[in-house]
């Protein structure tokens, strides 16, 4: 007896329904990355979205365009001030943003603009965060050991010149809270105390913001502060 065959018009339909589902599939795509654009890599970055896959991927971007940079501090209404550029040679500071609402102590130094804005994202996805889980309190001032530094690394004499020649970095040496309480890298990084797991918490979290994070773990050149840099050449150093 004969197999009966498909009706060729129920193959058609069925081939048809099948090359649509990837179109389906598509749009359903687009549609969701046009309503989570911190995962959309096309979507403008703006520093009130929570972090995404395509967070990480768009501040790398903005370290070699401050035009942009600053688009996005504008955009994500972050208060900032554009100073003149200054300095000259391998001290040049072409690139000197201010931010000015952010509570560094006992000032707030010009950065460069990646610089500054890794550091709102860190206040709000880390430090913030972290302060009210682990110790209950909020963050009243971040404390640093400056910015800016007309030197090569670690003072040498030649050699490769320190990001902080060009203020593309900072060093964070502790934390004040809301209750008072003063939190140090020198004091709180070892043991297993609140404080000491927050500072590893911030530490951990300045990783996805900035390009280079070294701590106590890193070196004795760093076991009095926390160095956080946005260079471009050498990039993903988190220890």
């Amino acid at each position: 007896m004969a197999s009966k065959r498909p009706n060729p018009h129920f193959r058609a339909a069925r081939r048809a329904l099948l090359a649509l589902i990837p179109v389906v599939l598509a749009i359903a795509g687009w549609q969701w990355l046009q309503s989570h654009p911190e995962h959309n890599p096309m979507a403008p970055l703006d520093l009130n979205d929570p972090p995404g896959w395509a967070t990480r991927t768009k501040l790398i971007a903005l370290r070699s365009d401050v035009d942009e940079c600053r688009a996005v501090l504008d955009r994500s209404d972050i208060a900032f001030t554009v100073l003149p550029p200054t300095g000259e040679g391998e001290c040049a500071r072409p690139d000197r943003t201010q931010l000015g609402d952010f509570p560094l102590a006992p000032d707030t130094p010009a950065v460069t603009c990646p610089v500054a804005a890794a550091l709102e994202l860190w206040r709000r996805d880390s430090v913030a965060p972290a302060a009210r889980d682990l110790l209950g309190s909020d963050i009243a001032r971040i404390e640093h050991l400056g910015a800016y530094s007309c030197r090569r690394m670690y003072g040498a004499s030649e050699g490769r010149w320190s990001e902080h020649a060009t203020a593309n970095a900072i060093d964070i040496a502790g934390f004040v809270l809301e209750d008072g309480r003063r939190i140090s890298v020198l004091s709180g990084w070892e043991g297993d105390a609140p404080e000491a797991q927050f500072l590893r918490r911030v530490r951990d979290g300045a990783c996805t913001s900035f390009a280079t994070v070294l701590s106590p773990d890193y070196n004795a050149a760093h076991a009095d502060h926390f160095h956080f840099d946005q260079d471009d050449r050498w990039s993903g150093v988190c220890r």
